[in-house]
């Protein structure tokens, strides 16, 4: 029988912590993703069969030929901590989430969590907040236990009380805390009305909290440029939407009065 999860590697690993990600508002977990595996060496560790998870509704034709079905990738990447006594991380990355199984899904990543005795499950999400692109966004705390809440306070998360976390960052702390697993959950505040843009400031403002958390030393220059550029991006995009604006519902000034000369000249010729 074929299995569900396929192994690359049997490493020893020192009380591993697991970060789950997949995509979802503002692109926050993936854009951490991406810069961790960039910045961190990561090696893979495993993979999750997709087609029992995922239902391709299509195929792809190239040059007449049809090719297989595609399925999204849902993988598995490990990190051991230079840090003498430090724990190692192991990175979970799921290109998309299911349709229907996402469950199902949350308990296989947690089984190989439990396989390798994994201490802590971190997920990361968006929080979408009436906050302006240009200020410096928040970063929400929440988890599976008051303990671990109690331990968000130290570290100066805001808390919000009551909220509902969409998708899988936030299915697979419920099914971890079925499991009696510890979970937690950081939040960067991402503006409404950029809910459909990446945003690597959020993503930025958890990474900073996340890696200390993780007790892993993370280069954030690159995310800081990139962070840059895209809130000047925003401000550019924010102009142009309000010159916009303006030209549609008003009207200069002078080309009333054009308009009004023209009238009279219009009544006069008549007269």
């Amino acid at each position: 029988m074929r299995d569900i999860i396929r192994s690359f590697a049997r490493p020893k690993l020192n009380q591993p912590n697991l970060l789950a990600v997949w995509p979802g508002v503002g692109n926050v977990a993936m854009i951490i993703a991406t810069y961790l595996s960039s910045k961190l060496n990561l090696k893979d560790l495993a993979e999750i069969n997709p087609s029992d998870f995922f239902d391709p509704t299509g195929v792809l034709v190239q040059d007449s030929i049809i090719e297989e079905p595609q399925f999204p990738e849902s993988r598995f990447y490990y990190k051991k901590n230079e840090k003498k006594g430090g724990s190692d991380l192991i990175l979970f990355v799921g290109d998309d989430q299911p349709a229907s199984k996402g469950y199902e899904l949350a308990n296989c990543v947690l089984d190989l969590a439990a396989r390798f005795k994994v201490q802590r499950v971190y997920t990361c999400a968006a929080a979408l907040t009436r906050i302006h692109h240009t200020e410096q966004p928040k970063v929400w705390g929440v988890g599976t236990n008051p303990l671990l809440v109690q331990e968000l306070k130290k570290q100066n998360l805001k808390q919000k009380g009551n909220l509902q976390i969409a998708g899988l960052n936030g299915l697979l702390l419920g099914v971890a805390k079925e499991r009696e697993m510890d979970g937690i959950c950081l939040l960067g505040e991402v503006p409404q009305y950029a809910s459909r843009m990446p945003n690597p400031m959020a993503a930025l403002a958890v990474l900073k909290v996340l890696s200390k958390m993780l007790d892993f030393e993370v280069d954030f220059t690159e995310l800081n440029r990139l962070a840059e550029e895209t809130r000047e991006k925003m401000k550019q995009a924010a102009a142009e939407a309000m010159g916009q604006y303006i030209d549609y519902f008003t009207q200069p000034i002078w080309e009333q009065g054009q308009e009004e000369d023209g009238e009279e000249g219009e009544e006069e010729g008549q007269n």
